[in-house]
Parts: structure tokens; C-alpha cells; sequence
């Protein structure tokens, strides 16, 4: 659960950095910042940004719920019962 958490937790932090900047120059451009606007501007530039700076992080992630999968698909194998077969 590891690798999926800290994949996560990041980009959580990603979206709040991008969020805090967003509105940190929207206030220096406006008297208002709009959160709902700004909110959707950083999660449009965090989601292009976690691409790039988490791809590691997200393989390692990805990997992990793989391998749980399989390790699921191998014990749903093992106590299915064949056709025809009773209790």
C-alpha cells in the first residue's frame, strides 16, 4: 500500500503548490481571486505536471496494484471449483 499512498500524498501536495501559485499570481493580477477558477487552473496544471515529475512514482504505484491483482486472481483460482464438481 506503500508506493499507491505516497503516490497519492504527492499529488495531493502537487494540486495544493499548484493552488497556492495559481492564486498567488491571480491575486497579484485581480483584486478577487475566484477559488472554484483557480482550483480548476491547478488542477489542469498539476495533472500535467504530476506526468512529468511523478512517472516514477506512478509505475511504482501501478505495479503494486498489479502484482495485488494477480495475487487475488491466483486465489480466486485456487478455490474455484471445477464444473460439475459438488460441496
Amino acid at each position: 500500500m506503500k508506493p499507491f499512498l505516497v503516490y497519492n500524498v504527492m499529488r495531493l501536495v502537487l494540486f495544493l503548490a499548484c493552488l497556492l501559485v495559481v492564486a498567488g499570481i491571480w491575486s497579484l493580477v485581480t483584486d478577487e481571486v475566484p477559488l472554484l477558477w483557480a482550483a480548476v487552473v491547478a488542477l489542469l496544471l498539476s495533472g500535467v505536471s504530476s506526468w512529468f515529475l511523478l512517472a516514477r512514482q506512478r509505475e511504482a504505484a501501478a505495479l503494486w496494484i498489479q502484482q495485488r491483482a494477480d495475487r487475488s486472481r491466483a486465489a480466486f483460482e485456487a478455490n474455484r471449483k471445477e464444473p460439475g464438481e459438488e460441496d
